[in-house]
């Protein structure tokens, strides 16, 4: 009976002990029970998951950082106040924090908050990973953007990543590579199958967003071009017509003394080269007149452009502004 009664004891005590690393092991596990305890997913929340594709781990994770749409700018930035004087549509909290993102609701951007959600959920992916994994990611992304990294938008989107969060490039290498690049090699393709059942969905939505402010931009890029041919032809014309007018007034002052002189013949001889002349300058008048009209109207519609797009950009504005006293 002593014996059993040994073996009882020992055999708790081996489990007292071995219940911490037990705890340790599973402890993000128990982390994430705490989390989603009670938790229902908003519509929108379930919405996005759904819109991206996320498999059910990336689902699990995105809903343990219980997501937040706020449309109001003030309220966000309060949630995401890292960078105020930047253009920030979501946020990550370390250690499965939360996830913030805001609200756009102009049809013109449909992609935004989709993008921005998946963004920040391989963010807090991101968070998860081991050691050993995180530098076997890391070495996928570095060789990517190092060797095949073509897009000037993303790499110039990295270079600001350096200047404004140095010791965060990588990770945001993972988040934006894998929610705004439509294809990438082989090895960051499967990596990313662990949270996307089909990544070209979410890539999908960047692109089409992007190319709203693509569109625009290359548009007005196009009038400026127009613009400045133009420009510079209404230039041409406007020292043309200026040498012509200066010959006019010689010519005309010459017929006068001519014809106050009494040499009606020279002056007659002259007369129909003069008005040959009058005509010239009086069509080149005519055709600068249209050509600044034509320029002005291109200048209209360039602005009216330029307008749209500075309306499309203001729909995802999130910086801060100064506040007026009374």
């Amino acid at each position: 009976m002593r014996t059993l009664k040994k073996i009882l004891v020992g055999a708790l005590l081996i489990v007292l002990l071995s219940l911490p690393l037990v705890v340790y092991a599973k402890a993000q596990a128990i982390t994430d029970w705490w989390q989603l305890r009670g938790y229902t997913p908003p519509v929108t929340v379930a919405q996005l998951a759904t819109q991206d594709a996320m498999t059910p781990y990336a689902r699990h994770i995105f809903y343990v950082n219980r997501p937040k749409l706020t449309g109001n700018v003030t309220i966000f930035r309060q949630e995401c106040s890292e960078n105020e004087q930047t253009i920030v549509l979501g946020c990550y909290h370390p250690d499965q924090q939360g996830i913030d993102v805001y609200s756009v609701n102009d049809p013109r951007l449909n992609g935004v908050q989709q993008v921005t959600a998946a963004h920040e959920m391989l963010h807090a992916a991101y968070d998860r990973l081991s050691s050993h994994d995180k530098k076997y990611v890391d070495g996928l992304l570095e060789d990517y953007y190092q060797h095949d990294l073509t897009d000037q938008r993303i790499i110039d989107t990295m270079k600001a990543y350096q200047q404004t969060e140095p010791g965060q490039v990588v990770n945001e290498m993972n988040s934006v590579f894998g929610t705004e690049i439509p294809n990438l090699p082989s090895a960051l393709e499967t990596y990313y199958q662990k949270y996307f059942v089909n990544r070209q969905i979410v890539a999908g939505y960047a692109q089409s967003y992007q190319a709203q402010f693509t569109d625009l931009t290359n548009q007005i890029s196009g009038y400026d071009q127009q613009l400045a041919s133009l420009k510079q032809q209404i230039n041409s014309e406007e020292q043309s017509l200026s040498s012509q007018l200066s010959q006019v007034n010689a010519d005309r002052a010459k017929l006068d003394s001519q014809k106050s002189s009494g040499d009606i013949t020279s002056y007659n001889a002259g007369v129909d080269s003069f008005n040959s002349e009058v005509d010239a300058y009086n069509n080149g008048v005519q055709k600068l007149k249209n050509d600044i009209a034509d320029y002005n109207a291109l200048v209209g519609t360039r602005n009216s452009i330029a307008s749209e797009l500075q309306g499309l950009q203001s729909e995802i504005d999130t910086r801060l502004t100064t506040q007026s006293s009374k």
